[in-house]
């Protein structure tokens, strides 16, 4: 019987949250105020339902506002459609006694728009979809890599108890897994600052100089923020797909916050395009 009950009452909720949304504002006006609309685009049109209520706006140059005024008589609706196709619509009652003269009305009070994009609706949602489906893919891959262990073996730096280690680079698909690890074995926690991985151009010739060239992971799995004394930590840096060729090489930059325990790792090009 639980599950009956649990489905009706969200059914319930579902009908009273419809019904909610459903229900439109009410505005207030008289014959002796105008009440000023303002709106988060210029007015294109505005109408009224019945002639006892009046909406003025400028016709010949597009405004931001509208004065409406009211005769007593039956509540009404206002209609008004924006420059860039919103529409809006409210409920119009006579009042002698006003308490509110201007409505500053947010585009999310819109009730739809008289062009709807549904194509780009659709796009937008395959989209979102992609991207969600991407990042369930890094996490459960990464998942899988931190749960085997298989090191480079050369790529250690160490500064004052605090080691970085390059354990792996895996392809899969069309991104590159940079598996790290951080072990800090001094008597202070490490508050890490930032990560950086770039790639260093190695200029030859008489004037040797060098750039580098930040690159961005599009996914960071079990990335810390602080490693505790003693305390060892994986984490993953998903990068797109690329190759080097000798003169350049890969830079982890290890920074620590409000410290001096920072790690340089440079990594050859050999490893960027051979990876396992």
């Amino acid at each position: 019987m639980k599950p009956i009950l649990f489905t009706l009452i969200m059914l319930i909720s579902a009908l009273a949250e419809a019904q909610t949304t459903e229900i439109l504002d009410t505005i207030y006006a008289n014959d002796s105020k105008n009440v000023a609309l303002f709106f988060p685009e210029p007015i294109r049109q505005g109408i009224t339902g019945s002639e006892n209520f009046v909406f003025t706006y400028n016709r010949e140059k597009e405004q931001y506002f509208g004065l409406l005024q009211a005769q007593p008589g039956k509540e009404s609706n206002l209609l008004v459609i924006n420059r860039n196709g919103s529409i809006f619509s409210y409920i119009v009652r006579y009042k002698a006694l006003l308490s509110k003269l201007n409505y500053f009305i947010p585009l999310s009070n819109s009730i739809g728009n008289e062009n709807p994009k549904v194509a780009d609706s659709i796009q937008t949602k395959t989209s979102e979809k992609g991207i969600n489906n991407s990042m369930y893919y890094y996490q459960r891959f990464c998942s899988y890599l931190l749960d085997k262990r298989q090191y480079l073996g050369r790529y250690i730096r160490r500064n004052d108890g605090v080691i970085l280690r390059l354990e792996n680079i895996v392809f899969d698909k069309e991104e590159l897994y940079f598996v790290i690890q951080i072990r800090n074995n001094s008597s202070l926690d490490y508050d890490l600052n930032f990560l950086n991985l770039s790639v260093e151009t190695r200029q030859k010739g008489k004037k040797k100089s060098l750039q580098r060239l930040y690159q961005e992971p599009i996914f960071k799995h079990h990335m810390p923020s602080k490693i505790a004394e003693n305390e060892m930590v994986r984490f993953i840096y998903v990068m797109p797909k690329f190759s080097l060729s000798n003169n350049h090489r890969i830079l982890l930059d290890l920074n620590e916050k409000d410290g001096e325990r920072n790690i340089e790792m440079k990594i050859s090009h050999k490893y960027i395009n051979n990876p396992n």
